[in-house]
């Protein structure tokens, strides 16, 4: 069978990202193109300067990665965008980009869910995973832990009911003047700090939900802020952001656990941008060790939004013959089915 080459394409918020990907788990070429510092002085995403941004970077993102892999149009098999969820402005650009170049080259067009990309960055690795797996995505927009039993074959267990986890991590930087994006400076000050200085809740909810909550978290945090400001008294940050992220991993740990003993699952994903933070990682990998469930965890750079991931999905959907329409749209809001 000859290689199957797929361009990816990936504009959900606030990376402009292209990716050519050989049967699903070979990088040809990757380029992602960055609006962190765009967006870093309002200390979120803007979404209509997002969508301006990615009308600027998409072309040469795409005429990058092409170079870089050494392939043409005509020899690829497809074309593959992120399709939802994101930010609807963000979205059309990716989509309308593919649709063109699909139709001036005669290739199927396959439209992807935001977070089965982020799934299958897994299978971007050399050891792939096999089903059933649970899969925990953790990002700047989703908290899923979801049961995979099969390619394209999604249950969802749970998902959180305010803020995502790297939400909170962006909110809680913001408040305390550590820029954007927090995640990365929240993981690197909890290294220099102690976990247990401050007293910070966890949101569990109901009994037998795998559910998160991590808004109460957040406000928590900032209410903590507020009362040594208001005492004059010090304010530890690398304390705080320890005992804050620590306050976010034991809920998804103890969430995952749950979920591992009571399925019977003995193989664990993790995936999206809060997968990259190192204390996450940790507390997984000896999770994992302990329940004799084998771990797999995309390298930080294919965790955080990016093409490659998408064009390691979008094989799976080619293999089974699902594309889509040149009519292909857009959506702000889109259930993994």
């Amino acid at each position: 069978m000859p290689a199957i080459d797929i361009l990816a394409i990936e504009t959900s918020c606030d990376e402009t990202s292209a990716a050519v990907v050989r049967d699903g788990r070979q990088v040809l070429a990757s380029v992602v193109s960055s609006q962190a510092d765009l967006h870093k002085r309002y200390g979120g995403v803007v979404p209509e300067l997002a969508s301006r941004r990615h009308v600027e970077s998409v072309i040469p993102a795409i005429d990058q990665t092409l170079d870089e892999a050494g392939v043409a149009g005509s020899d690829l098999a497809a074309v593959a965008v992120t399709k939802g969820p994101g930010l609807v402005g963000a979205l059309l650009v990716g989509v309308a980009a593919a649709k063109g170049l699909a139709l001036a080259w005669g290739k199927p067009l396959i439209g992807l869910h935001h977070l089965e990309g982020h799934i299958y960055a897994n299978w971007l690795r050399e050891d792939q995973p096999g089903f059933p797996c649970l899969a925990l995505v953790v990002s700047g927009g989703h908290t899923d832990l979801i049961l995979m039993e099969g390619h394209g074959r999604y249950r969802r267990l749970g998902q959180t009911r305010d803020d995502a986890a790297g939400e909170a991590f962006d909110k809680v930087a913001r408040a305390l003047g550590l820029g954007y994006p927090g995640g990365p400076v929240i993981d690197r000050l909890a290294h220099q700090g102690d976990p247990r200085s401050y007293e910070l809740p966890r949101a569990y909810l109901e009994e037998g939900t795998y559910d998160t909550s991590f808004s109460g978290l957040k406000t928590a945090v900032l209410n903590e802020v507020n009362r040594l400001r208001q005492r004059g008294e010090e304010l530890r940050l690398p304390d705080l952001a320890a005992s804050f992220q620590a306050a976010i991993v034991d809920v998804l740990a103890e969430r995952v656990e749950r979920a591992i003993v009571q399925l019977g699952v003995r193989k664990l994903l993790v995936a999206g941008g809060v997968a990259a933070n190192s204390g996450l990682r940790d507390r997984l990998t000896g999770l994992a060790h302990r329940l004799e469930c084998r771990l797999f965890i995309p390298p930080p750079r294919w965790c955080t939004d990016n093409a490659a991931m998408i064009g390691a999905a979008a094989y799976q959907h080619w293999l089974a013959g699902r594309t889509d329409a040149l009519n292909l749209n857009a959506t702000a809001s889109l259930p993994l089915a």
